[in-house]
């Protein structure tokens, strides 16, 4: 997990700011933005542990080699 967590946060310190406000999840019917699933994560819940796994499986985590193979 602390891997989707690296991950996450090095994908997110990338994103442009507006982005940050845009739905990227909908987890237990609720809409979820960058910013609301980075406080999640911030406080290690429950709830980020489910959407940082489906964020992995969809590929919307930047992958730690992703910029040594550029």
């Amino acid at each position: 997990m602390n891997d989707f967590k690296s991950r996450f946060y090095k994908t997110f310190a990338n994103l442009p700011l507006g982005v940050r406000d845009e739905i990227v999840l909908v987890l237990n019917s609720q809409p979820m933005t960058w910013n609301v699933i980075k406080l999640e994560v911030d406080t290690e819940s429950k709830l980020s542990k489910e959407a940082l796994s489906l964020m992995n499986e969809l590929k919307l985590l930047k992958d730690e080699h992703e910029d040594k193979k550029k």
